[in-house]
């Protein structure tokens, strides 16, 4: 079950990045918007989970710089 719950998690992740990505291209949502950021850094989360859980470090290090790229970007929409 548990398996299963941390598979749920990681394709959530993907498609959270995927929405994300698909809105900013056709413009409905704007890069520099906190709602972009947050989907960013809640699906790189997700993704990061289910990395670190199969082994594949390479997409957990990749996720884990996107989060802190998207954390970094709400911290900052947030003092502007």
């Amino acid at each position: 079950m548990k398996s299963i719950c941390i598979e749920t998690v990681g394709w959530c992740g993907a498609v959270v990045i995927l929405g994300a990505y698909t809105l900013n291209t056709f413009g409905i949502l704007s890069a520099s918007s906190l709602t972009y950021q947050i989907l960013n850094g809640i699906g790189a989360l997700g993704i990061i989970l289910i990395s670190f859980h199969k082994k594949t470090y390479q997409s957990a290090v990749l996720n884990i710089v996107w989060a802190i790229v998207a954390l970094i970007a709400i911290i900052s929409i947030l003092h502007s």
